[in-house]
């Protein structure tokens, strides 16, 4: 392959559209040092200033020799490049932790915007089927993605479509113990692989296209469901037993550094199942909490997390108040924005719930405890519930139910509107 048929990729894919400045990950093998050579070579024809990452893992003789020869080749292209030194006991899981920190600290350091990597169609092939062997869930068999976000700006790995053998030959740095068989990933690479070519010569590409539908599905499930609360634990367990696990999964990725067991999941699923209310401690400081027909997954709140004391807000005043943006008299726009009949003669309370509130309801008062029991209002939901008042009594629990002051206030002479919009999303 030529370079311009790389080049061409690159900007079919505009990979580089919304960036100026990119830090590149070098290693000093063949993957990274071609990635290198493109990159440097045609960078004001796409439109990037570099910045070289390199780690020496010191677990070569070599290594401090390819350091000195990388920081010579940075001088001659006349670009930055920045180097650690991993100093801890060797792990695969702790040297490639102490990788993406450390690319995140240069990124900060020299507010570059994105993280430039030279994985290829090899690695993609070797990740599906490690993770196949360790047994890992199905989501995570999904091929590994060009580009996602990163830190405060994205991860691309512009050459994943290409296998290695279609790279040219650049000078580069040969890491003799890519032959040795220590790691799953060498095994992979060295006997497994060729191993199965024997049997079928396009395996890796079938395991690219297993890896290509997996995701496929993924999306799907995703996108379909959108249109279901799965946290409303009527629509979630009106599905199949099947069904069920599958939305759970996909909601339980969202939160990134949860990743349960299949036991844990197991867990998860049999108290959404079976338990009326449950507050249960997952990990990574997570915490399920259950309640009437409502579940929720997030982090623990510690305990000296006290809610914000009230707030006045004065007529054609505009205040944040615990998530949400409260517009007295000035019109937002939007969806999601809420609307509140209020007077402007006087200034509006924000504030939490307190022992003894009431609330007009149908010319009879009802205290807001007996209203959230009746309503089967969670306790979490109960703690966060915002209460607007003006003239000393409760316009509306937002979200929740709104009284016979806030109703009449509709047609009345000193009528406006107190309008509310979501931030914290």
């Amino acid at each position: 392959m030529t370079d311009q048929d790389f080049l061409n990729h690159f900007f079919e894919k505009g990979f580089f559209k919304n960036h100026a400045r990119v830090v590149v990950a070098l290693s000093g093998g063949l993957d990274s040092m071609f990635l290198f050579y493109l990159l440097s070579t045609y960078r004001k024809e796409l439109g990037i200033e570099l910045v070289l990452a390199h780690i020496n893992h010191k677990q070569r003789p070599e290594s401090n020799d390819e350091e000195n020869e990388l920081r010579k080749l940075a001088k001659q292209a006349e670009i930055p490049i920045y180097i650690a030194r991993f100093d801890q006991p060797f792990t695969e899981a702790r040297a490639r932790q102490f990788r993406y920190d450390f690319f995140r600290e240069v990124m900060r350091n020299t507010s570059s915007t994105a993280l430039v990597t030279a994985h290829h169609a090899d690695d993609q092939v070797e990740t599906i089927f490690m993770r196949l062997i360790r047994g890992v869930r199905l989501h995570h068999l999904s091929s590994i993605k060009e580009r996602q976000k990163f830190d405060r700006g994205e991860l691309i790995r512009p050459l994943l479509v290409f296998y290695k053998e279609e790279f040219p030959k650049v000078d580069h740095f040969e890491d003799m113990t890519n032959q040795e068989n220590d790691y799953l990933r060498n095994r992979v690479r060295n006997l497994y692989l060729p191993q199965l070519e024997k049997e079928n010569t396009q395996v890796k590409k079938a395991f690219l296209e297993f890896g290509k539908e997996v995701w496929d599905y993924q999306v799907a499930i995703r996108e379909l469901g959108q249109s279901i609360d799965i946290e409303d634990l009527n629509q979630f367990l009106s599905f199949s037993e099947a069904t069920q696990r599958v939305l759970l999964q996909q909601y339980l990725s969202r939160f990134a550094d949860l990743n349960v067991t299949r036991e844990q999941f197991q867990e998860i699923h049999h108290i959404l199942k079976t338990k009326s209310q449950y507050r249960h401690n997952i990990k990574n400081g997570y915490e399920l909490i259950k309640e009437y027909q409502h579940f929720q997954i997030g982090k623990i709140r510690p305990k000296s997390d006290e809610k914000s004391s009230e707030c006045v807000l004065n007529y054609q005043n505009q205040v944040y108040y615990e998530g949400f943006l409260f517009s007295f008299g000035i019109p937002l726009k939007g969806e999601n924005v809420q609307q509140i009949n209020v007077s402007r003669e006087t200034s509006l309370i924000l504030r939490h719930r307190q022992p003894g509130d009431y609330l007009i309801i149908n010319d009879h008062r009802k205290k807001i405890r007996r209203l959230f029991i009746d309503f089967k209002i969670p306790a979490e939901k109960r703690k966060n519930a915002i209460i607007v008042e003006q003239f000393g009594k409760i316009c509306s629990i937002l979200g929740i139910e709104l009284s016979d002051l806030s109703i009449k206030m509709k047609n009345d002479i000193m009528n406006t509107v107190l309008y509310i919009e979501k931030i914290d999303r």
